[in-house]
């Protein structure tokens, strides 16, 4: 499970205040195009740590856990896999993430950071 640490402005990842996304993908493909979005978004991309953005990748067992303990923990959360995988989408849904098939998830992470 991943910390973050919460102050009155939001979550942060520093104390410099810099924005970090948590990007979890195995993918080297998919890491490359959403790492490319989140830094033209101006985010500090980590694979762990503390953050107020995570990126999940839901092709693991461990994946929707990760996705929930991000959620409890306060993080905005944007899950992707398969579109086969309607099964995982929509957990990650009912656990508070916006879930979308990996079609989507370059748009859409563009969309929440604003490129």
């Amino acid at each position: 499970m991943h910390v973050v640490e919460r102050r009155n402005t939001g979550f942060v990842s520093s104390q410099s205040g810099e924005r970090t996304a948590l990007l979890v993908t195995a993918d080297l493909f998919f890491r490359a195009k959403i790492e490319a979005v989140l830094v033209r978004g101006g985010y500090r991309v980590a694979r762990s740590g503390p953050a107020e953005l995570a990126v999940v990748e839901l092709g693991t067992p461990e994946a929707l856990g990760r996705v929930r303990d991000l959620v409890q923990a306060g993080v905005r959360v944007i899950a992707f896999g398969s579109h086969v995988r309607v099964d995982l989408l929509r957990e990650a849904r009912a656990a508070g993430a916006e879930a979308v098939p990996n079609s989507e998830i370059e748009s859409t992470v563009g969309r929440v950071v604003g490129r």
